[in-house]
């Protein structure tokens, strides 16, 4: 059960995510940012706009990799809750839909949809401005929440909180 996993080992594998996005992130901006310079792609006329669209990619993945940067130092420095029976940031929830399956969700304080893969299985990272993690906060095991996408709804039964 996802639920068995410490938190401290949560973070680690959170962690230990961001680093690698980081990382790619880090080496895909270095790349569009010498393509923008190259010489080969300086525009050749006024509608040649090869170095301008590699300048801007260049800069998306810079602000992602600045934004992982930020998350990674949140993570580092964030104080796990104890156990409780009360949801809140840093809780693990295991949920359970009207079919009878069961999803792991972790309340963090970034990265929302982030997927960690455990060796009993896989947790997705919530956070509390989500509309699951709305309606998540200050529930308790047996409580049951709803969430509505667009004209459907999917209803959630609270199994347990770590």
């Amino acid at each position: 059960m996802v639920t068995n996993v410490p938190k401290v080992e949560l973070i680690r594998l959170i962690l230990a995510k961001l680093n690698h996005d980081l990382e790619l992130f880090v080496n895909a901006a270095r790349t569009a940012h010498e393509a923008a310079i190259d010489g080969e792609n300086q525009p050749d006329n006024k509608y040649d706009t090869t170095a301008l669209e590699a300048s801007y990619v260049a800069q998306g993945q810079a602000n992602r990799a600045q934004e992982l940067r930020r998350s990674i130092e949140t993570y580092k420095q964030l104080a796990l809750s104890p156990a409780s029976d009360i949801v809140r940031l840093t809780s693990t929830i295991t949920l359970e839909d009207d079919s009878g399956d069961q999803k792991y969700v972790f309340i963090g304080p970034l990265e929302g949809g982030l997927k960690i893969f455990t060796a009993s299985g896989s947790v997705m990272v919530i956070t509390p401005a989500s509309p699951l993690g709305k309606v998540l906060i200050g529930k308790s095991p047996g409580d049951t929440v709803e969430i509505k996408t667009g004209t459907s709804s999917t209803r959630y039964q609270i199994i347990d909180i770590t």
